[in-house]
């Protein structure tokens, strides 16, 4: 609702909007009443409230400045208006002027104003871009949510349905409800959303952290919204054991792989949007030949990379491989369950750390009366799990893990690094012996701005790397075949391939290059003074 001249009140006696209104019959005194109190002692904008309080739709609110200024009335909230257009006209302008581009092709640019009578600026913007305009009036509240969201988030899409999320998020009704959150955030397709005292809930876009636009959160604030997402079994469990990973699925939002711990006495929240379906390996960018592997009958395949880098979605990808081609019995021990896998030629058994058994080791200890052909490890935490693996892996089971490691190679030296000094001779030969496939991989900003892109660094257990890991020469992989080789493509090759594709840029893949230098010879770049 446009709260300035002409649509509110000014000297010289024009009514107020809200009177407007209630002259249009949209609202009586009462109903007008309700809302300015509640806009004194909470703030936000008249139509926002009106709206948000259920004392006029939309629509009517929207025919009724459509009538009144001669000129359509556009909801921004139900549209998506593209970066290209939003780039015909600098955001400084649109602040100044209080306009939005909507719309344009050759001849013509549709305009969001706040004010449509104001022909001058009509005029200006005409001549600076040689189109005809044709105005339309958009409530002011709604251009308030335009604006922030192009501040915060500059050179993407405007996506309507966030923008009505935000305006819900700032009604300055109390704390937004979790619902609320976890919906902005699956409609701003962020990484994650962390919510801790002191600041207000934050996006992860890429490996960039982004605010909303709302009040800081309280150790209140906090507590509540746990609680919220969890039973009170789940409460108790975190309250003695200060740390909590789970899963849950809230109707017509989506579902969520949640870490709950605490810090400075407070509790913080990590969110994670998990998908309904499992992505491709197309949609991944992950090669075809990943399906070779997968249904390879048994061994061990070990991801490694970084919190964050898409390691989970790897192994959901090879899982459901597997669950389409083969009809065999697949069992999971996940921290917490994220991809619902049904039961295709293969029959799924997921078990989530927890709730169906205590610890990974304590899973994968009695995986062997279960009648598994495949193995699935969420994460590989401590030497017994490893350890049983190994036996999976060298007995006729296929075994898929994750694990925390810099790249393909650092993974074996660590594995074997966990066990006595004893052991380590007897643990090489049975790794040099099951393992088949080691990946790395990193999620790389795309340089249009639009997500990340996976660079997957790939180890293939041939006989010369078998040789390698027995006689304890690891170390030699990466000196000997950083050029490439087909059982070693390193990161920086796969980096390097995408910034010759101009899909991101070179100082990104910098950031995640294993040898600058190398990666800089790579795309022929010179050394930078």
């Amino acid at each position: 609702m446009t709260e300035h001249d002409p649509q509110q009140f000014r000297p010289g006696g024009k009514p107020r909007l809200g009177e407007r209104l209630v002259a249009g019959g949209l609202i009586d005194e009462s109903q007008l009443e309700q809302v300015l109190k509640r806009q004194s002692q909470a703030g936000g904008r008249l139509g926002s409230l009106l709206i948000e309080m259920g004392l006029v739709h939309i629509d009517d609110l929207l025919a009724y400045l459509g009538n009144r200024y001669g000129v359509p009335a556009e909801n921004i909230f139900s549209q998506n208006i593209s970066a290209q257009t939003l780039r015909l006209l600098p955001l400084k302008k649109m602040i100044e002027k209080q306009i939005i581009p909507l719309s344009a092709d050759q001849n013509t640019l549709k305009l969001g104003m706040a004010n449509p009578q104001d022909f001058a600026t009509i005029s200006e913007i005409e001549f600076q871009l040689n189109r005809k305009v044709r105005p339309v009036i958009i409530p002011l509240f709604m251009f308030d949510a335009a604006i922030k969201h192009l501040q915060s988030n500059d050179g993407g899409d405007l996506n309507g349905e966030i923008l009505a999320e935000m305006v819900s998020l700032k009604s300055g009704a109390g704390l937004p409800r979790i619902q609320s959150l976890l919906r902005y955030l699956v409609q701003s397709k962020a990484n994650d959303m962390l919510i801790c005292a002191g600041a207000p809930p934050s996006l992860k876009i890429g490996n960039t952290l982004k605010r909303l636009p709302i009040a800081a959160m309280t150790p209140e604030d906090c507590e509540k919204y746990a609680r919220d997402l969890m039973d009170p079994n789940a409460w108790q469990y975190f309250c003695e054991h200060k740390d909590y990973g789970f899963s849950t699925t809230f109707k017509n939002i989506g579902r969520f792989r949640i870490s709950a711990f605490w810090q400075r006495h407070s509790v913080t929240i990590a969110l994670r949007p998990v998908q309904d379906d499992i992505p491709s390996l197309a949609a991944l960018n992950l090669p075809a030949w990943i399906n070779e592997f997968a249904l390879r009958p048994h061994g061990l395949i070990l991801i490694s990379g970084p919190a964050g880098h898409g390691k989970s979605t790897t192994l959901s990808a090879m899982v459901d491989i597997i669950n389409t081609h083969r009809g065999c019995n697949i069992i999971t021990l996940e921290d917490p369950v994220e991809y619902l896998h049904k039961h295709k030629k293969s029959n799924v058994s997921q078990r989530e750390i927890g709730c169906d058994t205590p610890s990974f080791f304590e899973g994968i200890r009695h995986v062997f009366r279960q009648a598994p052909d495949v193995v699935v490890v969420g994460e590989m935490r401590d030497k017994e799990t490893f350890r049983i693996a190994l036996q999976a892996a060298n007995s006729g089971h296929l075994v898929l893990s994750t694990t925390h490691a810099e790249n393909s190679t650092t993974i074996i030296e660590r594995t074997i690094n966990m066990f006595e000094p004893h052991e380590q001779s007897l643990i090489r030969m049975m790794l040099s012996e099951s393992l088949i496939l080691s990946l790395a991989q990193r999620l790389v900003p795309l340089k249009n701005g639009k997500g990340r892109v996976l660079a997957l660094e790939k180890l293939q257990i041939s006989h010369r790397l078998r040789k390698f890991i027995r006689e304890g020469k690891t170390h030699q992989i990466r000196a000997q075949l950083q050029s490439g080789a087909e059982d070693f493509i390193s990161i920086d090759i796969a980096l390097a391939e995408l910034c010759k594709a101009g899909k991101i840029h070179f100082d990104d893949a910098l950031i995640f290059a294993d040898d600058r230098k190398f990666l800089r010879d790579l795309v022929q770049l010179p050394e930078r003074e």
